[in-house]
């Protein structure tokens, strides 16, 4: 079932698929593959294959049980776009969104080259905010160009973890951008300097900028051996939503 969750920028999680492969340094220290492996432990449904991708049709419905408005997360624990899901397991999801105009549905996609494809003949419901990840320049700019390419109500990108400075870039149709280092013991350093970029960026093309959380490594650049306390960048919260100053 959809449960509360620990993410900062989202409400409830809705996973009606489970299961993902790798396919970008993004990938690398997955925690959706590290918690699949617990539950599995846990013998907690729909794990029991660990991270292999699994369709779960009985979860569709889920959202429609819930009369309180909501902010979703869909798939925390998968990507809804996986080569391997079916257009046709899509368009079931997308009908549950558009009859529950009542919630709001974040979906996060490293896939971003089906998204133009799949929209392509298909309207994307206007209580759908569209992201893919951006975790460095070779693999994770190049998906922005996609999705700029859906006409979505909000574009936003999950620049976690943030693995090098990602430089200038175009910014022009997002409008949100959430930003993060990794978590875990064997997370990689993120650098003050190339959040401070993606920050001035976002200011400059009037995106809503949301800084997630420092992971494994302070902003001191020292390692910690559980996640670095606090979500404060540059003396203050950035807590920013599209549309909505917190």
């Amino acid at each position: 079932m959809s449960t509360n969750t620990t993410i900062e920028w989202t409400e409830q999680t809705w996973n009606p698929t489970t299961g993902c492969t790798k396919i970008s340094p993004g990938c690398k220290h997955c925690y959706a593959e590290v918690m699949a492996r617990r539950l599995h432990a846990m013998r907690a449904p729909g794990y029991d294959q660990e991270f292999k991708l699994a369709l779960h049709p009985h979860r569709i419905f889920q959202p429609q049980a819930r009369r309180k408005p909501t902010i979703y997360f869909v798939n925390s624990m998968s990507d809804l776009f996986h080569y391997d899901i079916p257009d046709s397991f899509l368009d079931q999801v997308f009908t549950v969104i558009a009859d529950t105009p009542r919630h709001t549905y974040q979906i996060l996609t490293k896939r971003a080259d089906r998204l133009p494809a799949y929209f392509s003949s298909r309207r994307c419901p206007p209580n759908v905010w569209l992201g893919v990840s951006v975790e460095d320049r070779a693999y994770g700019l190049p998906r922005i160009d996609y999705l700029r390419q859906v006409e979505a109500r909000v574009r936003f990108l999950s620049i976690e973890p943030l693995l090098e400075d990602l430089g200038e870039f175009d910014l022009s149709g997002i409008h949100w951008a959430i930003v993060g280092g990794e978590s875990g013991h064997k997370a990689r350093p993120m650098e003050p300097a190339w959040v401070e970029s993606i920050q001035r960026l976002s200011e400059q093309a009037g995106v809503a900028f949301f800084f997630k959380q420092w992971g494994g490594w302070g902003a001191d650049g020292v390692k910690r051996h559980k996640k670095a306390n606090g979500r404060e960048f540059n003396g203050r919260t950035w807590d920013a939503y599209p549309g909505i100053q917190l």
